[in-house]
């Protein structure tokens, strides 16, 4: 009886913190509503913001913002930036030195997570940046699945935290960096901090393979959780543990009340099946945000949607790199006033934390304008054209998903590269599959994956008439886990990391090979 009195007044007071939180969630999607119905003058007040906020700054004097009146004229004056161009300020700023991109001392780095460099990322996240676009973001996201699901216990029950680890920046303690998931997680609101597992210190543990042995253990008792979150890859090798530990046949079994997935950083569609397999009911609803090192950029509008709403009022300034630009010296973006819906465009942003015209790399395509929506397409530098085929990670992804669904089957990881034109042989690409679930025949998913290729992409179909230019493509199955001890070896191995897809040279597919000799 005494356990039946100390509990009932706890779970009254969740479900009322629940409904007080359902209240306050529900007046901020009015505000994103006002937003995306009136997105221009929302946009125009950022871009005054950034420019009068950053014009005392050694960059804002040195490209005269005091005088920069009109966004035509910020174009003018300061050329695209990539990470390279920007990246001698921003060690200064890892050092401590104020007012270099942005006012003030920035303290914390996001380090990205990306495999196509050999080289680690640290953006910087200023106290602005950090406020105004990726908890403001994480809040979004909140009011429109509360607007989206009635009964959403969110703040009522556990949603799992899965991220990385934080270090002192060298020669300057006072910064540090880390994967954005763990700078969030550091500076989390404490009004959700009762209702995220597991505790903060295995959230931020640094080694990663122990703390998914801790997570198996923690989680597998854990009865209440409603959300989860996290790079699909590594969740599942998560569910598998887990299923393994407690004997479960299906993750639902474990957590019986879960409603929510929100997923992000790789196309979710070659492992929606497995998920599906692992939450085999419809009480599980699937969101796609967009939270990259960067910024938190966009949200899944609906339910039922595909696509995502650009988020207008984050602290951020949008302009976008038509795919006709992306290789020009002198690069000539567009305002969002001017863009199309099904033109491929790379995303070029100005935040308050002192990332000025800045090329993320990310490329998208809108599919409405009113509201505006995207979806991701793939990465600016992550394609095939050895033969003027032009095959993006939109391409492969689409075609993987409708071949994996035909010939029932379900991939893991994979990726892809040229074969090149040598001795007598013609050219042709080259996938690195890891499977899930294997196809009966891999030359027969190998012929229909090649043909729905073809359907998707006109200039690959074309270099594909009768073999002349290309010979269909060739797939090469891999052990379970290599592309995990691929990671490994290059040192990415973390809950943020990603396979590339696709890469114009054969360096991370010859590195693959080699490792399962």
């Amino acid at each position: 009886m005494l356990t039946l009195i100390k509990t009932k007044p706890n779970l009254m007071l969740k479900k009322a913190i629940n409904q007080g939180m359902r209240w306050y969630l529900a007046q901020r999607y009015k505000h994103i509503h006002a937003f995306y119905q009136n997105p221009l003058p929302v946009q125009q007040k950022w871009f005054d913001y950034l420019i009068k906020s950053a014009r005392h700054t050694e960059w804002g004097k040195a490209h005269n913002f005091a005088n920069i009146k009109s966004k035509e004229a910020f174009a003018e004056q300061i050329p695209i930036q990539d990470y390279e161009s920007l990246k001698p300020y921003i060690e200064r700023m890892m050092m401590g030195e104020k007012d270099v991109l942005w006012h003030g001392e920035t303290k914390w780095f996001s380090k990205s997570s990306g495999t196509t460099s050999a080289k680690s990322k640290f953006i910087p996240v200023s106290d602005q940046n950090l406020i105004q676009c990726h908890i403001k973001g994480t809040w979004d996201t909140m009011s429109m699945i509360y607007n989206q699901l009635p009964d959403a216990r969110q703040f009522e029950c556990k949603t799992l935290l899965m991220g990385g680890a934080l270090t002192p920046v060298e020669g300057n303690p006072r910064a540090q960096y880390g994967d954005v998931s763990a700078v969030m997680i550091q500076h989390m609101p404490q009004v959700a901090r009762p209702f995220f597992t597991p505790d903060f210190a295995t959230a931020l543990h640094p080694d990663f393979e122990e703390k998914l042995e801790i997570l198996t253990r923690l989680l597998s008792k854990e009865k209440d959780m409603v959300m989860i979150g996290g790079v699909p890859t590594w969740l599942i090798v998560l569910f598998r543990n887990i299923l393994d530990y407690t004997g479960k046949s299906n993750m639902l079994e474990v957590w019986p009340n879960l409603q929510v997935y929100t997923h992000g950083g790789v196309s979710f569609e070659p492992y929606r099946q497995q998920f599906r397999d692992f939450f085999p009911s419809e009480q599980v609803n699937y969101f796609e945000i967009y939270n990259a090192s960067e910024g938190y950029f966009a949200m899944q509008h609906g339910v039922d949607d595909d696509d995502m709403l650009l988020l207008m009022d984050s602290g951020v300034y949008y302009e976008f790199l038509p795919q006709s630009e992306w290789y020009k010296e002198y690069k000539k973006a567009v305002l969002l006033k001017d863009v199309q819906v099904g033109e491929n465009y790379a995303m070029v942003i100005s935040t308050s934390s002192g990332l000025w015209r800045y090329i993320t790399g990310d490329t998208i395509v809108f599919t409405s304008v009113c509201p505006h929506k995207i979806k991701i397409t793939g990465r600016i530098n992550q394609f095939v054209n050895a033969f003027g085929e032009e095959v993006i990670v939109e391409n492969t992804i689409k075609g993987l998903a409708k071949t994996c669904i035909v010939l029932d089957a379900s991939v893991k990881d994979y990726t892809v590269a040229p074969i090149y034109m040598k001795d007598n042989r013609k050219g042709g690409h080259h996938w690195l599959i890891e499977w899930e679930r294997p196809p009966a025949d891999v030359n027969q998913f190998a012929e229909m994956l090649d043909y729905e290729i073809q359907l998707l992409n006109t200039d690959y179909k074309a270099k594909r008439y009768k073999d002349l230019a290309l010979q269909r493509l060739k797939i090469t199955s891999l052990p379970p886990g290599t592309f995990h001890r691929w990671l490994k070896d290059q040192g990415k191995y973390h809950n943020q990391s990603k396979v590339p897809r696709l890469a114009n040279h054969t360096t991370y597919i010859d590195e693959i090979l080699n490792l399962i000799k």
